[in-house]
């Protein structure tokens, strides 16, 4: 083969193998890891917390934080049994803005219920709920109102004093209606026949009128720890049943004013002319229902012993599902509250003698319910 012969059909089948070369190698260094640990483990970009997280921690090491209450800025107030407020701004800092001598914090009983006046922005009114040590050994519990200004808690007043207290049984929610009064949750203080005496304020759901008149809204409640209204205004109640051996019972009532809603003397499922069954009951099984909330038509609310957030799904005033998230995974849970974000918030109680803590108890969470899976 000649010189030119060779030129033409050698030099660009060349070319043509430099090329196939180039872009070989270019192929393998495209398809290395960007990251490497070791030759065989790929570090991949770490997930954006908001939105892959189903839940998260926003406040740790309280001590049995019993309620929240959001301000208008969106921070949070929440009681601490032993008779503080904290503030929890937006960046998750916790600053202690008050600490009530007066609170006695005695078995189930302390610094309870927290909620913010509806006109609040004007106002600065903030209501809670104690239990205190009257003359002699008395237990008794009240609710005062105190102005918020500058981070600070003055101006104690008085609202409703002299419900009856204990070790047990002192109930303690506090929450505004869509009536914008003020609506109280009593126990019966560790004496059932006082639930169904009307002379007492024990064992009731009280409201507040705006002149400040205290009337028995309903009767007949052993331990009630959570309200909530639906879309269409209705109060329902979530509420302890009886304890020992056998417990359980634990109740989920629909409230209506003026109704007895029968504790002590029908329970579960039994039923008496003039009395209130409940909408729906644990049985056997044991909730220790705490704080509740509504978002959508479900009612969701905290359980203790249960150590669940249990979602009561409300179908034409009854209870079509009850759904249970995080069972044993956060331990006892008191407070539920839908916060401004559409999220809702829940508090521990694993610090309040009943619990098992952990190093960080107790804890504020936020569930992000587009996150949960069921």
């Amino acid at each position: 083969m000649d010189i030119i012969q060779y030129n033409t059909l050698v030099k660009p089948i060349f070319i043509l193998l430099i090329i196939l070369a180039i872009s070989g190698l270019a192929y393998i260094n495209s398809n290395k890891p960007s990251v490497t640990t070791n030759p065989t483990t790929q570090v991949s970009p770490s997930p954006t917390p908001q939105n892959t997280e189903e839940f998260t921690v926003i406040a740790k090491n309280l001590d049995t934080p019993w309620a929240v209450a959001f301000l208008p800025d969106k921070s949070i107030l929440v009681t601490e049994r032993f008779g503080r407020v904290n503030l929890i701004d937006s960046s998750g800092n916790l600053t202690p803005i008050a600490t009530l001598t007066q609170v006695k914090e005695i078995g189930e009983g302390g610094l309870l219920g927290i909620t913010l006046h509806p006109d609040f922005s004007n106002n600065h009114f903030v209501y809670l709920y104690y239990t205190y040590q009257a003359n002699g050994n008395d237990t008794l519990n009240r609710v005062v109102r105190m102005t918020y200004l500058d981070q600070k808690l003055s101006d104690e007043k008085i609202i409703v004093d002299k419900i009856p207290g204990a070790s047990n049984h002192n109930g303690g929610r506090l929450k505004f209606g869509p009536d914008k009064l003020l609506y109280i949750t009593t126990g019966d203080a560790s004496e059932p026949s006082l639930a169904q005496d009307k002379n007492s304020l024990a064992g009731k759901i009280l409201r507040v009128s705006a002149e400040g008149k205290v009337e028995i809204y309903s009767y007949g409640h052993r331990n009630p720890q959570g309200i909530a209204w639906d879309s269409s205004g209705k109060l329902w109640e979530t509420e302890h049943g009886r304890s020992g051996a056998p417990s359980g019972l634990d109740e989920i009532n629909l409230i209506q004013q003026g109704k007895n809603y029968g504790w002590p003397t029908i329970q579960g499922d039994e039923k008496k002319e003039g009395m209130e069954t409940s909408v729906k009951n644990s049985g056997s099984t044991t909730w220790a229902p705490a704080g509740a909330a509504f978002i959508g038509n479900s009612l969701f609310f905290g359980g203790l012993r249960g150590q669940t957030l249990y979602e009561a799904v409300t179908e034409n005033n009854q209870i079509a599902d009850l759904k249970e998230h995080f069972k044993n995974q956060f331990g006892r849970i008191r407070d539920v509250v839908s916060g401004p974000d559409g999220m809702l918030y829940i508090t521990t109680s694993n610090k309040d003698g009943r619990g098992n803590p952990a190093s960080d108890d107790d804890k504020i969470i936020k569930i992000n319910l587009m996150r949960k899976s069921s």
